[in-house]
């Protein structure tokens, strides 16, 4: 008995271990096909990218689609599998030997685990590097405009720093402005404003981190709100210290997309963001970064909806159990943008809007257990 049960694992986890590789590989051609395939042929053809450089800017694309196609590849890898054991009576013979429907679905959670750490892998580590070199291939650089903003222990603003322009380690238009004790009504006078036409981040004289601008003109304001003298000033130390540090860290993040960035460093810069009061962004990322850890183990859940997709009748229709399937993953991909903005507005608190996918799925198991009336 045990060795026919080893045949049975080795005979399961190799059957869909093929067909998920199938749809994998179709789900990641039918993603490339339409848009990125044809853009980078257009561009080869017109002499903006040598061949190499399509071939090495589409392999770099790879990470990306497989991190989605890995949930998917599984759920539809093990619906067809299960539903041709199921035709084919396969099931109702292990069944009759005596095997539970826990017993049926071990190879294939085994399998799913290995998908799991594959998938948690490719977002953590393979995506931002992929990302890093498809920005060396194409030898641009991202470029935002930023704001950042200095309060007292009383959360009043002390002071703020406008970049016009953020690109490759230079700044560019900055302004700075000084807020004064005066309030007017909900608004804080200023004291002083000052613009930089170029600014980077340096050492100052004491030897701490701080912000350089080149070429400062300085306006004092009076307790009126009138300038009341202007001054050219050559070089300006601004955000000395952890300030500087600070900053010049956000700043540097916010011109990356999530999945530019490892896990490790996702985290150092959402507790920055907790730490700086950026309620809004942090609440963002905390969402993000938490589906990081949800989002594989929807492989694990996938895997075992598709199995229970796939329990059918002989002439039970084929199309019924796909058409769900087809559906749950629609489902799950088109609300993932709304869960995010739930989380940024502060709607729901990001771990709910992390796990609700997750366990909508799970939910959604438990409904099919009972309706398969499997035991």
């Amino acid at each position: 008995m045990r060795s026919c049960f080893k045949i049975y694992d080795r005979y399961i986890f190799t059957q869909v271990l093929v067909t998920t590789f199938v749809a994998i590989l179709l789900f990641t051609i039918v993603w490339i096909a339409p848009e990125i395939l044809l853009n980078t042929i257009k561009k080869v053809l017109s002499g903006i990218y040598t061949p190499q450089t399509g071939l090495m800017l589409i392999f770099y694309e790879l990470p990306l689609i497989l991190g989605r196609a890995f949930p998917v590849g599984l759920l539809l890898g093990t619906l067809f599998t299960f539903d041709k054991l199921s035709k084919d009576s396969e099931l109702t013979i292990f069944r009759a030997a005596g095997m539970s429907f826990y017993r049926i679905v071990a190879p294939l959670i085994v399998l799913s685990l290995i998908v799991t750490a594959l998938c948690f892998v490719t977002y953590d580590k393979w995506i931002p590097y992929a990302c890093q070199k498809r920005l060396e291939i194409k030898g641009t650089s991202a470029t935002t405009q930023f704001i950042y903003t200095q309060k007292d222990e009383k959360n009043r603003p002390k002071s703020a720093v406008v970049v016009s322009k953020y690109n490759e380690g230079k700044m560019y238009n900055v302004i700075v402005m000084d807020f004064a004790d005066t309030i007017f009504d909900d608004l804080h006078g200023l004291e002083n404003v000052m613009t930089g036409e170029i600014g980077y981040k340096g050492v100052s004289k004491s030897g701490e981190p701080c912000w350089i601008l080149n070429n400062v003109t300085s306006y004092d304001i009076n307790d009126e709100g009138i300038f009341k003298s202007v001054k050219r000033i050559k070089k300006v130390e601004i955000l000395k210290g952890e300030a500087a540090e600070n900053a010049y860290t956000i700043m540097i993040n916010s011109t990356k997309r999530d999945r530019e960035i490892n896990n490790d460093d996702l985290k150092k810069y959402i507790d920055l963001l907790k730490k700086e009061n950026l309620d809004e962004e942090y609440r963002l990322m905390s969402n993000k970064y938490l589906q990081r850890f949800f989002h594989p183990f929807v492989c694990v859940l996938l895997a075992i909806l598709g199995c229970l997709l796939g329990f059918s009748k002989p002439r039970e229709q084929k199309l019924v159990g796909f058409t769900i399937a087809i559906a749950c993953i629609f489902s799950y991909y088109i609300t993932l943008p709304f869960f995010d903005l739930l989380a940024e507005k502060g709607v729901l608190p990001p771990l709910i809007c992390a796990a609700f996918p997750p366990v909508a799925f799970l939910i959604a198991i438990i409904a099919f257990y009972k309706s398969k009336d499997i035991s």
